[in-house]
């Protein structure tokens, strides 16, 4: 797969995540194998540029290449300029929010609300694409609901306006994150439009991003909720893919120390205060499953210093070990 001027040899990238795709997540994905990690999206809002909400979003220190920042709106004008706005401050791609679900995104008329509208979709690519001298991605859903699913439609506009690829979520809006994804649309899409096509949606093993990859001939495959608090797992689905080797998942040890150095960049990132509650999240999903878990996180959740919480994860972590040495 290449977008614009950069070549990918692995086939699975990070999606945006609001609140989880900051650059401390996007690093650690990126060392394990994702070819690119799409930020979390930047509102075309210009009065919120210079906030610091915004300013941590395009933050791109340490970052390696391609950049990839997630723009949202409603206004073509306002995303043309929000566009230019990340180009100048470090994007290598611009990627452009037509699929995201929220309420009070699609109440301004935004994310996937714009999948009712294909002229002001076509507006509002084009204006991009005219703004910066940027690959320009875009990532859409199915459609609003199961009754105006017009994925391919929106896919060969997008691909007559200059999108440089395009990421499908196997769900309408309407669909939100519930039931399961399909991925007859994503083939449908793949087969109507030249450009390279990323699947989306449900994919959380190595086993599922190769049979998505089979069923739909996707050049790539995009994982979302199925990373958080495994950040190994594009490592794991890239040698699946690759080699049909199925990888285990890391030794607890491992584990723990990928853990650690997490929770010490979201300390550095976020400082002291918010990065502890940034981190509560990240440690539910990453002691999800283990043994002693949700006494763990109950614990966690009250910790307010970022000693203390490191403290008691390290603890944890060496309780999982001990148990995992006396059941061998």
């Amino acid at each position: 797969m290449q977008i614009g001027p950069y070549p990918f040899s692995v086939r699975v990238v990070l999606a945006p995540m609001a609140g989880i795709t900051d650059l401390p997540f996007r690093k650690l994905c990126r060392r394990f194998g994702a070819a690119f990690a799409v930020s979390e999206m930047v509102s075309a809002n210009a009065q919120l540029y210079g906030s610091i909400k915004t300013q941590r979003k395009i933050d791109h220190r340490g970052e390696a290449k391609p950049r990839v920042v997630q723009i949202a709106g409603a206004d073509p004008r306002a995303m043309a300029l929000v566009a230019r706005f990340n180009a100048d401050n470090g994007a290598d791609i611009i990627d452009i929010n037509m699929g995201c679900p929220a309420k009070k995104i699609c109440r301004q008329q935004a994310g996937s609300a714009l999948l009712r509208d294909q002229s002001l979709v076509r507006k509002i690519i084009g204006a991009v694409v005219e703004a910066c001298d940027l690959p320009i991605t875009l990532k859409i859903r199915t459609g609003w609901d199961e009754n105006s699913r017009n994925a391919v439609a929106v896919a060969k506009l997008a691909e007559e306006e200059g999108i440089a690829a395009l990421a499908v979520h196997g769900r309408t809006r309407a669909c939100g994150f519930h039931g399961q994804a399909e991925y007859e649309t994503i083939r449908e899409v793949k087969q109507g439009v030249s450009i390279p096509v990323i699947a989306n949606g449900d994919i959380g093993t190595p086993a599922q991003a190769k049979r998505v990859l089979d069923f739909t001939g996707a050049d790539a495959i995009m994982v979302g909720r199925g990373a958080r608090g495994r950040p190994w797992l594009f490592q794991q689905i890239n040698r699946f893919v690759e080699d049909g080797v199925m990888v285990d998942e890391p030794a607890i040890e491992f584990q723990y120390q990928i853990v650690a150095e997490h929770l010490q960049a979201l300390y550095a990132f976020y400082g002291d205060t918010m990065g502890v509650r940034i981190a509560r999240k990240h440690l539910a999903w990453y002691t999800k499953g283990l043994p002693g878990g949700s006494e763990f996180r109950r614990q966690i959740n009250s910790e307010t210093l970022s000693v203390e919480q490191s403290r008691k994860v390290k603890d944890f972590y060496q309780r999982q070990l001990a148990d995992h040495i006396l059941a061998a």
